[in-house]
């Protein structure tokens, strides 16, 4: 008797953190699954289906009979090529100005590109268009004739908003580059232009393709540039939003969704081979190099580096002024009238607030379980998994939120989520998913497997193995992916323009309308207040990091 009651409680021991792994994992798969796979699924059915429900490709062959389409998508890959070729010249400039170079002020760098990560994308735009517009400026302080919209304008604004991931991604692979490479290249007679070409780009040329591929599939799939600066040259983000909000013509919306997902999921594919082909080739990383005096180099980066920065200080910097100007631009008084009487008061900003918010809470919670059950998982079922919870990354805000109200908009669901705070949340969440879930993953390979093994040989149950082994290791990537949600669930504008309602108003959106109706200093007052906000949540995450490392300091 005493040992069949033995063997039952190992049997329960072993079987508890089995069904915890099981519920840390299904719980988030089923939530992944209504809020993206779903939504996603609906716009690829609705796009081969009429009104009635009926399988048709007539919206396919449309395409071709109207020329704005086939010329919007040309546009979009024109952008996006020389966009791309633009930021990744100035990204691989200003990563080597951080990391190979003896330049003063590098804390001043990093600052000023973390001003285009705190702003929706039509921030930068209105910027452009206070700055260098037909009214902006330059041309009544100058008297020049200036023009931003088209082309040019999208390109720059694009630019200046890509450039901070691109340098994310060139600046990770030069830290990973070790000083043995540079000093046999030296010791067999290489200057540094000639280490530069042998030793710095070919260890770069997994990185410059991947920051390449991420910033190609952020400009064919960003609307906020482009309904502001964009002017008569149409992109597929502003006709998608014209199908749908102009012309209720849901199906084409969801056709032309479908054509803007495609080289979006090709061009993320694309990226995240380059970056394993990256990361396999790291081996031991060894001792960082430490750049030695070179004044023409240095010249150079800083004349480089300042060409990019200056017009990204330039652009925000003006929306600051102009959000104070009385009444922009025939009235320069500076007042605070658009900060104390707002047109739609704060309430947008404080909705803005709340949703990105319970993005953040909900979000890192559901990723936070997904991540530290996909450690007990085995492989033939983690894998299909981890790319479901990283595909969001290839799918455009604009087709997700199309998605949401195809989706929810009718059902058992619409009832209590149309509408609501709720589903802006989990579109934000989902748009931004793989970032943060690639994040939480990298910070579970930090938990020592023995840990949580020791944990559950004493009777720990899955809360034990997740409080006491996995959170303590976990907790600065649990932090920073809470905050990522949060800042960038405060700038999203793409993603959630077809769910605000009247009585449903989000900062990013208010500034948009603003600037469509003329109220360029009302919108800028939005704008800074968005900056502000995401200021505030970077200087928390910064503190909470800070405060846990000294904690474990005095571990």
């Amino acid at each position: 008797m005493g040992l069949r009651m033995n063997a039952v409680a190992t049997i329960r021991g072993l079987s508890m953190p089995r069904i915890g792994t099981w519920l840390l994992v299904g719980v988030p798969v089923a939530v992944l699954c209504l809020f993206f796979l779903h939504p996603l699924v609906t716009v690829l059915w609705r796009s081969v289906t009429d009104a009635q429900g009926h399988i048709t490709f007539a919206n396919y062959t449309h395409l071709l009979d109207d020329p704005g389409l086939p010329r919007a998508a040309l546009h979009s890959l024109a952008i996006g090529a020389a966009t791309t070729l633009a930021t990744v010249l100035f990204g691989l400039c200003l990563a080597m100005a951080l990391h190979r170079s003896r330049l003063p002020g590098k804390a001043l760098i990093r600052g000023i590109l973390l001003l285009p990560m705190l702003a929706p994308s039509l921030v930068i735009g209105l910027g452009l268009v206070c700055l260098l517009g037909r009214n902006g400026l330059v041309h009544r302080l100058t008297g020049l004739p200036t023009d931003i919209y088209g082309f040019w304008g999208l390109l720059i604004a694009n630019t200046l908003y890509s450039l901070p991931q691109a340098v994310i991604v060139i600046s990770a692979a030069l830290e990973r580059t070790p000083a043995r490479h540079y000093d046999a290249a030296a010791s067999l007679g290489a200057g540094p232009l000639r280490q530069f070409l042998d030793v710095t780009l070919p260890r770069l040329r997994f990185a410059l393709i991947a920051a390449a591929f991420l910033v190609f599939t952020e400009t064919l799939t960003d609307f906020g540039s482009a309904v502001v600066v964009g002017g008569n040259y149409r992109v597929l983000a502003m006709e998608i939003y014209s199908e749908v909000v102009g012309q209720m013509d849901f199906g084409m919306g969801a056709t032309l969704g479908v054509i803007l997902l495609l080289p979006a999921l090709l061009s993320v594919a694309l990226g995240r081979m380059a970056r394993r082909r990256q990361d396999a080739g790291e081996g031991v990383v060894g001792l960082p190099l430490v750049a030695s005096r070179c004044v023409l180099r240095d010249v150079l980066l800083g004349l480089g580096g300042a060409l990019a920065l200056l017009p990204m200080l330039a652009v925000v910097a003006t929306v600051a002024y102009v959000s104070l100007v009385r009444l922009w631009p025939y009235d320069p008084a500076i007042t605070f009238a658009h900060y104390l009487d707002m047109p739609e008061g704060y309430g947008p900003v404080a909705t803005s607030l709340g949703v990105s918010l319970l993005a953040a809470v909900a979000g890192i919670a559901l990723i936070f379980a997904l991540a530290a059950g996909l450690r007990s998982v085995p492989p033939r079922w983690a894998r299909p998994i981890q790319f479901l919870a990283t595909l969001p990354a290839a799918v455009p805000g604009m087709v997700l939120g199309l998605g949401y109200v195809l989706a929810f908009n009718h059902g058992t669901l619409s009832a209590w989520l149309y509408g609501s705070a709720a589903i802006v949340a989990a579109c934000s969440l989902y748009h931004y998913h793989a970032q943060a879930f690639l994040t939480m993953q990298a910070g579970m390979r930090q938990v020592p497997g023995a840990l949580e093994d020791v944990v559950s040989s004493l009777g720990g149950h899955t809360r034990h193995v997740l409080r006491d082994a996995i959170l303590p290791f976990a907790a600065p990537a649990t932090i920073a992916g809470f905050f990522y949600l949060f800042m960038r669930s405060m700038v999203t504008l793409s993603g959630v323009i077809f769910l605000v309602t009247p009585d449903l108003g989000l900062a990013s959106v208010s500034v948009m309308r603003l600037d469509e109706n003329g109220f360029l200093a009302q919108a800028a007052a939005y704008a800074m207040c968005v900056v502000l906000a995401g200021a505030l949540a970077l200087g928390a995450m910064r503190l909470a990091l800070h405060v846990l490392k000294d904690r474990r300091h005095v571990a």
